[in-house]
């Protein structure tokens, strides 16, 4: 196992790596993949206390962190200083890739097994991020572009925005975060949207083919699709209905945020 103190910007090429482990404060971050050796580029560095880099070849694991900044005490930093760092990594696609940050803004890019994202107010985007993607933040915003694989997404006041998205399965829950997805379904795509007071908007293909059902207390609910019909009753309202032959399912439940479902073009 090798270990480096980083304290100053500095480049390091390592050998395979199949698991990445990065955890910074402010500052910002990109990880990306690559068919290259994997590398870290360390471009500024301010603080106080030294980043730890482990890497441990026989495991194919990659570490890049401060010693004290744990995966449960992230929310904690917002009082503590910045630990200001700007860093790139390259490591290959089929790597693993657990990221968290506090207020960095970060770029994730080309990854296909298992990717894991955390935020405390820092915008983080997903680039052509497939397989199994978590997201959680508390109120940064989390964009995915060219999303295909599975998207589970967890903020209080966040906002998600899924961009060319097609996705296996696509779940998002926050309070008051926004979620505008733009989408076109696999025959068996699942997607299910909640929240409390955020609104909720959906573009998908003229001609997909869905169960489409949306609930609200007392928010809008709202559609471009003739397909759909809505009812009210005592403290609840629906819309619902199958577009196409069905198949795939898309689900939208909100207390008092509106949700929208918007015709875009045939597939």
């Amino acid at each position: 196992m090798q270990q480096w103190t980083i304290e100053a910007p500095e480049q390091l090429t390592f050998g395979p790596v199949e698991s990445l482990d990065v955890r910074i404060v402010a500052g910002r971050l990109a990880v990306l993949a690559s068919e290259g050796p994997p590398t870290l580029d360390v471009a500024e560095f301010e603080s106080a206390s030294p980043l730890l880099v482990t890497y441990d070849e026989d495991a194919r694991e990659l570490s890049v962190a401060y010693k004290d900044l744990t995966w449960d005490g992230l929310l904690g930093w917002l009082r503590r200083d910045r630990r200001r760092t700007v860093l790139t990594i390259t490591v290959p696609k089929g790597c693993r890739v657990n990221a968290g940050v506090v207020s960095a803004p970060a770029v994730v890019a080309g990854f296909e097994k298992m990717t894991q994202v955390r935020s405390v107010n820092a915008e983080i985007v997903l680039d052509g991020v497939s397989g199994d993607v978590s997201a959680t933040t508390v109120s940064g915003a989390v964009e995915s572009r060219a999303m295909d694989g599975d998207l589970a997404f967890k903020s209080v006041s966040g906002d998600l925005t899924v961009a060319d998205g097609t996705p296996r399965r696509l779940r998002a829950n926050t309070v008051s975060g926004r979620i505008t997805a733009d989408l076109t379904l696999r025959p068996t795509g699942h997607v299910t949207f909640n929240s409390v007071s955020g609104d909720i908007l959906v573009r998908l293909p003229e001609n997909v083919d869905a169960d489409v059902s949306a609930r609200s207390t007392s928010g809008r609910l709202v559609s471009t699709f003739e397909e759909l019909s809505n009812t009210s009753g005592p403290g609840t309202k629906t819309m619902s209905g199958r577009l196409g032959g069905g198949m795939a399912s898309v689900s939208a439940i909100t207390v008092s945020g509106e949700v929208a479902l918007l015709k875009g073009e045939k597939e």
